[in-house]
């Protein structure tokens, strides 16, 4: 009987993890992270949901007719804006106490929401 209890204890603290980690996860996504490249000629916004919510272009690359330094521009802001979210995540997860340095898939994005 005991190791029932044991195991009906664990199965209540994996639940109430995995509603802690929802909570997390909502919260991170209401927050956003800025990122820039150029200089600041390209600037955007992330949410810890890893979703893009802004991007904004100065109007002098537009000017300088150089497609693919814009676009150059576009993926440096993302994925620094990406990395940026990540952080965030990691250290929102650190509310989670000792769980928070397992792997968990799904938690770093993607998933279903």
């Amino acid at each position: 009987m005991s190791d029932e209890f044991d195991f009906s204890a664990m199965l209540r603290q994996a639940q109430d993890l995995q509603q802690k980690l929802k909570q997390i996860q909502i919260d991170a996504a209401e927050k956003t992270v800025d990122a820039q490249s150029g200089g600041g000629m390209v600037r955007v916004v992330v949410d810890g949901g890893m979703r893009l919510r802004k991007i904004e272009i100065d109007p002098s690359i537009a000017a300088a007719d150089d497609k693919a330094m814009m676009e150059d521009l576009i993926v440096v802001a993302v994925n620094d804006g990406l990395r940026r979210a990540q952080e965030l995540m990691a250290e929102e997860m650190t509310k989670l106490g000792p769980m928070a340095g397992m792997n968990l898939p799904g938690i770093f994005g993607g998933g279903r929401g």
